[in-house]
């Protein structure tokens, strides 16, 4: 692990505008470029790795990790010696323990929850004439590595030359089942090319969590044996905690010949899993002949040991089928036989049938969800990677949330967030609708937990966990976690959206009525009134919006918006059940205790729900106070001082207009039929200024809202930012994990910000913004019973009715019927307005409040050695201080 955050330079920050820097470059530079493409060529169906790098290993570890939302193999080499971060995780699979405050309040967060490493079973090794084949330390000849995108399946072929001078191609293949959701399936062949040896071949099962990997190399692992990316040295809070004490308590240690067992329970969680590994070796093809075996297994350790005399072209190969179970309550032992019957009907089919049955399912996910964007090479391949990623980390959670990092790595200790309803769900809602409902399921599961967390808030009604695995809250900082209230109406405006996406009506009647009355009470009982004049206003007061650079105040504008969709949601609803589901709504006001005066009062409060502007600027504040703080001047913030979060304490942040991720700006995404045109261009060039890179979502916010204002050179730098969060390492921290919301975030870009796709209650329109030098964009949309294809030209935009019936959107305010008959064509007369000015500090500077004062930007300074920028004297920090900063 690196000691230290990778921060891109700041002209390599779509949002860095300073003029005179700009002006003595031919031409910006694009997010993206910073890649080696001798090493990552461009292929719109594969991530590619054409030699290996020691450096590299974390991020790669990432990139090439292989997953079904369930099981998450990280893309460590296969023999499993030297690795950033061994990795093997299941959704969900958890350890506790007391958080411990050093000073006490009622209703602080009690548990603390992360991800922990599930037995590895990834692990092959391999000696020839008993050398060990070490790709950090081997002559390599030929090397490849390629993560296919349509066969689903991680790849490495390379040829090794040994100290003696043998050639030795190594061919590996991994695939984790998007079918078979417990299983996967690695194969490791072995050719000698040019001379007999010895071969050995040591087939592993690693508790890496608590044992002692005897390959562990502690100088260039910290001694943390590489399984956690902590280093004490460090600090971020994006990363795992690591906790001392043993986790997996051993159970279950089985020898059945070529199957291998290993069981646990979570020490503190009490979750339980099983892992088996079952092995077949073919020599040649041929599944007999001359070699011996042995098989070793202890607590922490199961081996299974193949010798033979190996001959020149004739290729050995393992096949090693994999299977994880795991389980709140029941025992290890229980698990481990789920895992053999697994494996019994994975060995009953060929592994060409596996492979077969993974393209299929993956034919399928591409036919819906492939964003094809004409003439984009670089970015065509870093569209698909991401859509992958979100395929990887919700396809078969079936029930269990969607983590920050999928099952790609430890980063953000396996919590799932906000970020799934509101930048993945949209994608899962309108592409992938089963998927989006079992994520939608979870939430509803925790419930009851939410019920108990708004009681201990002293609140009514339900209010759900900032950050959890099991329910209960785990953010230890409440200001930048649980005074997050937004996440309810987070929650509620995804499953709206999904309804009405889906027409789902037996969810909305099972689970989502209770999730929107629930939060709706919790809004009422959080809010209050205030009388001016003759005036009646609806306030909610000591909260924090999506910006975490500013905590704990009054009437922030998104909050007080998602509010009151969330309370118009929920009383339409109810009206709604009642007038069209008789027999659905007695049950529903019994088992919810619903009062007919609930609902009037939730209308009322959402009618005079208070909108923050301020007449002077003629914008929006982003909540009562924060126009009267003085602006950050990130154009003078040098590179050695981000991200702010790790070189500033929260209370110097806390005095600044400054924005960690999009808050007004989502706003004006999420509720666009609120605002006016003019209040949208006039809101995005103010926030925009103040916004940094210092969150991996914002760039997908203000890539859509930039297309729409049309400021499109913006809107394409961010979108490029985007692409490459995680392929170009920009937030440098890709080797904990893939950033999931990112990657749901691209597709937005395209959909909502190119094509300019809005969902108000139930109505779908267009408006395209597609870029000047782009040739097209084509999507697919799930709409109800329907698949549409959307193909949008410089000219035109299209619409192709693949399945089911027709259906009616609009195209820029008229009505468009898509029918089975043809291809639906609307000619565009433009692709929307083009803003050409650029932004910067000098677009808000000169500008004065509405009592007078200057509105003046700084840098915040400290004493001591102060380095010389300009005219600003800076801080210089050299050491991090712990901060509560966690999101994505």
């Amino acid at each position: 692990m690196s000691e230290s955050i990778y921060t891109p330079p700041r002209e390599q920050h779509p949002w860095w505008n300073d003029t005179a820097e700009r002006a003595s470059s031919s031409r910006d530079p694009l997010p993206g470029e910073e890649l080696d493409r001798t090493m990552f060529p461009i292929d719109p169906w594969a991530i590619v790795e054409t030699r290996f790098d020691p450096a590299l290993q974390g991020r790669t570890e990432s990139l090439f990790a292989m997953g079904n939302g369930f099981i998450g193999m990280r893309g460590n080499i296969d023999e499993g010696r030297e690795a950033a971060e061994h990795g093997t995780f299941i959704n969900g699979l958890h350890e506790t323990w007391p958080i411990r405050h050093a000073e006490e309040a009622f209703g602080f967060a009690r548990v603390g929850q992360t991800i922990i490493n599930a037995p590895d079973a990834k692990v092959v090794r391999l000696y020839v004439d008993d050398e060990p084949f070490i790709l950090s330390t081997a002559e390599i000849v030929v090397y490849e590595r390629r993560l296919d995108l349509r066969a689903g399946t991680l790849t490495r072929d390379l040829t090794w030359r040994t100290s003696s001078g043998k050639h030795v191609r190594i061919r590996s293949s991994r695939l984790v089942s998007f079918t078979e959701r417990h299983l996967a399936v690695i194969e490791y062949e072995v050719e000698l090319l040019d001379a007999d040896a010895s071969i050995v071949i040591s087939s592993q099962l690693l508790n890496r969590q608590d044992g002692v990997d005897e390959y562990r190399d502690f100088a260039a692992n910290g001694g943390n044996n590489g399984t956690s990316p902590a280093d004490s040295k460090t600090f971020d809070p994006r990363k795992a905690e690591v906790i001392e004490e043993r986790i997996l308590d051993p159970t279950v240690q089985r020898d059945n010949g070529s199957r291998l067992v290993l069981g646990y329970r979570v020490h503190n969680s009490g979750m339980s899993v099983a892992s088996a590994v079952d092995h077949r070796l073919t020599v040649g093809g041929a599944a007999t002949g001359e070699w011996k075996v042995t098989n070793t297994i202890q607590e922490d350790v199961a081996k299974r040991v193949y010798r033979l005399n190996g001959r020149e072209n004739t290729p050995i190969k393992l096949t090693k089928y994999v299977s994880y179970h795991t389980a709140n309550i029941a025992p290890p032992r229980e698990l481990a036989d789920r895992c053999a019957r697994t494996l019994d009907r994975a060995i009953e089919e060929s592994v060409q049938t596996h492979h077969t049955n993974q393209r299929a399912w993956l034919n399928e996910f591409w036919k819906t969800s492939d964003v094809v964007l004409h003439g984009q090479e670089d970015l065509q391949q870093a569209m698909r990677f991401n859509l992958y990623q979100l395929a990887q980390a919700a396809a078969r959670a079936d029930g269990l949330g969607i983590p920050a990092k999928g099952v790609t790595g430890s980063g953000y200790s396996g919590h799932y967030f906000w970020d799934s309803e509101i930048f993945v769900l949209p994608f899962l809602s309108y592409t992938q609708p089963t998927m989006a409902r079992n994520a939608l399921r979870f939430r509803y599961n925790l419930l009851d937990a939410a019920r108990t967390r708004a009681e201990e808030l002293n609140e009514r009604g339900a209010l759900f966990p900032w950050r959890t695995i099991n329910g209960q809250e785990s953010s230890a900082y409440y200001a930048a976690g649980t005074a997050q209230f937004h996440i309810d109406a987070d929650i509620t405006y995804a499953m709206a959206q999904y309804v009405s996406a889906t027409g789902d009506t037996s969810f909305l009647l099972n689970g989502a009525v209770d999730v929107f009355v629930e939060t709706a009470r919790m809004w009422y009982d959080l809010g209050f009134w205030r009388q001016a004049g003759k005036q009646d206003t609806f306030h909610i007061h000591g909260v924090t919006g999506p910006d975490e650079y500013t905590t704990v105040v009054n009437d922030n504008l998104f909050t007080n918006v998602m509010a009151q969709e969330n309370l118009h949601i929920a009383a339409d609803v109810v009206d709604m059940v009642r007038e069209n589901y008789p027999d659905d709504f007695e049950p529903i006001v019994d088992r919810l205790g619903l009062q007919p005066i609930e609902v009037v009062a939730w209308r009322r409060a959402a009618k005079h729900m208070h909108i923050p502007y301020d007449e002077k600027f003629r914008i929006h504040p982003q909540d009562a106070s924060f126009l009267d703080k003085e602006i950050w001047d990130l154009e003078r913030t040098p590179d050695s001082q981000r991200p702010l979060l790790l070189h500033f304490h929260p209370l110097v942040i806390y005095r600044f207009q400054v924005i960690k991720q999009a808050d007004v700006v989502l706003a004006l995404l999420l509720r666009g039929d609120l605002f006016t045109a003019e209040e949208k261009l006039r809101n995005f060039e103010y926030y925009d200024v103040l916004t940094t890179a210092d969150s991996s979502l914002s760039a997908a916010v203000q890539s859509v809202m930039a297309a729409e204002v049309g400021h499109m050179r913006l809107a394409e730098q961010y979108f490029r930012h985007n692409a490459f969060v995680d392929l170009a390492d920009l937030h440098g921290n890709t080797d904990v994990g893939i950033h999931v919301a990112s990657a749901g975030g691209l597709w937005m870009g395209a959909v909502f910000g190119f094509a300019g796709m809005r969902d108000h209650h139930g109505e779908i329109t267009f408006d395209p913004r597609l870029p000047d030098s782009w040739e097209g964009i084509d999507f697919g949309l799930r709409i109800r019973e329907s698949r549409v294809r959307v193909e949008l030209r410089p000219d035109t935009i299209s619409f192709v009715l693949e399945r089911g019936r027709a259906v009616t959107v609009k195209v820029r305010g008229d009505e468009v019927h898509i029918t089975p008959t043809a291809p639906t064509v609307i000619h565009l007369a433009d692709q929307g307005p083009r803003q050409r000015k650029k932004l910067g500090m000098h677009t808000i500077n000169g500008w004065h409040r509405s009592d007078g004062t200057l509105l003046t930007a700084s840098v915040p300074t400290v004493t001591g050695q102060i380095p010389q920028l300009g005219a600003v004297r800076v801080q210089d920090a050299q050491g991090r201080e712990p901060g509560p900063f966690g999101d994505t």
